[in-house]
């Protein structure tokens, strides 16, 4: 059973939504933020990435961020900008990225039943994102970006998806990066309450993306929480914002690698060491793998496909048999001396909307040394792992489209 419940959005007029719909802050730099807001006042950048609004030499948690951040929030507001619907609504949330589309449910999860464990995530978080968020969070009073969630496909919720996004939507409109978002209104209170009732039926929700947003909020919601005793679950604190979309629509991209060195070995050398646990072919010009287990390795101006042998690794193990694990624990680690990915400035992680050019630029022109294409892991394996308790090796998973932020604001 999962709570999932609506809320009074604060969103932007039509009128502005494309200029202030943002991509979430954590996809880019400060310097990469900066340039994309440029001549766009309206941008919600302007508050989910708020640094772009202080001076350079600001450090990075200093509190002048999530003030400015407020103080933005509510010029949006004033302005008229941004409005707030009257009464608790759920919202149909459509992404189109070429000939693809995922249509997700924005409403509010409950933080009780993430510490519960009820809502499952497969990653770490880092203190320093988390703190970075819950200061965020506590200073504008909002949360204002979702938390990206997966949930086993039900054909019942997806027949009320399919008959509220055949009316007229409250926002339609195209990215700078061609993506098509369309959003709708559900404010009828027989959908609302039928849209609940379905959830209720739902046995688990999976964070996809969106780890540090999820516990920041359960942070946030456990000091409010003992601080306002006796408090309720009526409490706006005790909600977290969120798309909910099911598992069949979800596209996860490749995660790929890079590394600068080959650990003081020749390629020769390294060609051998590698065989022991891959088998190496030459000439692969697919660049990127068609299958779980195999990987795309470019080295030298050419490209290699390595495939795992059988036996290396516990096919029943659902974190041992992810890809990022097997290259991870029998390459990186003890090939090429890469132990822990996370700070390992030897390493870079390459987003699969890059592409296999980018892999080949970084060699050929940036100073890495040899870089390795993964196939996508699945959502069936990221649930596997989320069932199970355990964590995922970092870089595990590239999700697009991404969420915009600044289109769906909760106030708590």
């Amino acid at each position: 059973m999962a709570l999932v419940l609506p809320f009074k959005a604060v969103r932007p007029h039509p009128q502005f939504v494309s200029q202030v719909a943002a991509l979430p802050y954590d996809v880019m730099t400060r310097e990469e933020a900066q340039k994309a807001v440029e001549g766009n006042s309206l941008s919600f950048m302007h508050v989910e990435k708020s640094e772009i609004d202080v001076p350079d030499q600001t450090k990075s948690n200093d509190m002048i961020i999530y003030q400015t951040a407020k103080r933005n929030f509510a010029q949006m507001r004033g302005k008229g900008i941004l409005l707030q619907d009257k009464s608790p609504c759920f919202y149909i949330y459509r992404q189109q990225m070429g000939g693809r589309a995922q249509t997700g449910i924005v409403g509010l999860m409950s933080t009780i039943e993430y510490d519960a464990g009820k809502i499952k995530k497969h990653e770490l978080t880092r203190k320093d994102k988390e703190d970075d968020r819950i200061n965020h969070v506590n200073t504008v009073n909002a949360q204002t970006g979702p938390v990206f969630i997966s949930y086993w496909e039900r054909q019942t919720l997806n027949k009320i998806v399919d008959k509220i996004t055949a009316g007229t939507p409250e926002y339609n409109f195209t990215a700078d990066d061609g993506v098509i978002h369309t959003a709708w209104i559900v404010a009828d209170g027989k959908q609302i309450e039928e849209i609940k009732k379905e959830f209720q039926q739902v046995d688990a929700l999976y964070i996809a993306d969106g780890h540090h947003r999820a516990a920041a909020a359960a942070a946030v919601a456990r000091n409010r929480r003992n601080q306002d005793k006796p408090a309720g679950s009526a409490n706006e604190y005790e909600s977290v914002l969120a798309v909910f979309f099911p598992h069949t629509q979800l596209r996860v991209m490749d995660y790929n690698r890079a590394v600068k060195d080959l650990g003081g070995l020749t390629p020769d050398k390294y060609l051998e060491k590698i065989s022991s646990c891959f088998t190496v072919s030459k000439n692969f010009t697919a660049r990127s793998p068609k299958q779980l287990h195999d990987f795309g390795m470019y080295l030298g101006g050419q490209w290699y496909k390595i495939t795992i042998k059988k036996g290396m690794y516990n096919e029943s193990d659902p974190v041992a048999s992810l890809d990022a694990a097997i290259l991870q624990e029998h390459l990186l680690d003890p090939v090429l001396g890469i132990k822990y990915p996370r700070i390992d400035d030897r390493i870079k992680f390459i987003g699969g909307i890059r592409g296999m050019d980018e892999l080949e630029k970084l060699v050929n022109k940036d100073g890495f040394t040899v870089a390795f294409s993964l196939y996508p892991t699945t959502m069936e394996q990221i649930i596997k792992v989320a069932d199970a308790g355990a964590i995922m090796p970092p870089k595990s998973t590239w999700f697009e489209p991404k969420l915009r932020s600044g289109m769906f604001v909760h106030e708590i």
